[in-house]
């Protein structure tokens, strides 16, 4: 039998690779749930989300279209470039492109408050699949400021070596 790891040793820290993952699935999803929205948007078509919760009042609110443009697709937007942007850095290693997605992490989780703010206060209904959403949005900010306070800490274990331009 091995001898059980003292509970005081220091835990290990969250590893680039979990970060890297986790940033690739909360956009993944993300992007799926927000391109599913977008396509019933545009074909028009009625929203069921089960009993306890109204789709359809949600995203048929005023508060789901800014200047013609769904947010839906915003938000698919939004997914897809934080994709993009950490397989660019699986491939490069730059720094740069992990401060971008920190900070594009950011705008989203604020964009996410408030949608989750007006679906229960204002409009006082919620859709499953922008919680769902506003969910990818969270888990992407989450992980976004643990590498950014790693990377503040100057700690190369989570967030990888810089690769020089």
């Amino acid at each position: 039998m091995k001898p059980l790891k003292n509970s005081s040793s220091k835990p290990n820290p969250i590893s680039l690779k979990v970060i890297t993952v986790g940033w690739l699935s909360f956009s993944l999803i993300g992007f799926l749930d927000a391109t599913y929205l977008t396509i019933q948007h545009y074909r028009g078509l009625w929203l069921d989300c089960g009993l306890l919760l109204d789709c359809d009042a949600v995203m048929t609110s005023q508060y789901a279209v800014i200047g013609g443009i769904p947010l839906a697709l915003l938000g698919a937007l939004y997914y897809l470039t934080i994709f993009f942007l950490t397989v660019a850095y699986c491939d490069r290693k730059h720094r740069s492109i992990l401060s971008i997605i920190a900070n594009l992490t950011i705008l989203g989780f604020l964009a996410s408050l408030i949608l989750v703010y007006l679906q229960a206060f204002i409009i006082r209904a919620f859709c499953f699949y922008c919680l769902l959403s506003a969910l990818s949005s969270t888990g992407l900010f989450v992980l976004a400021m643990i590498c950014r306070c790693r990377l503040k800490m100057g700690d190369p274990t989570v967030c990888g070596p810089s690769k020089s331009n």
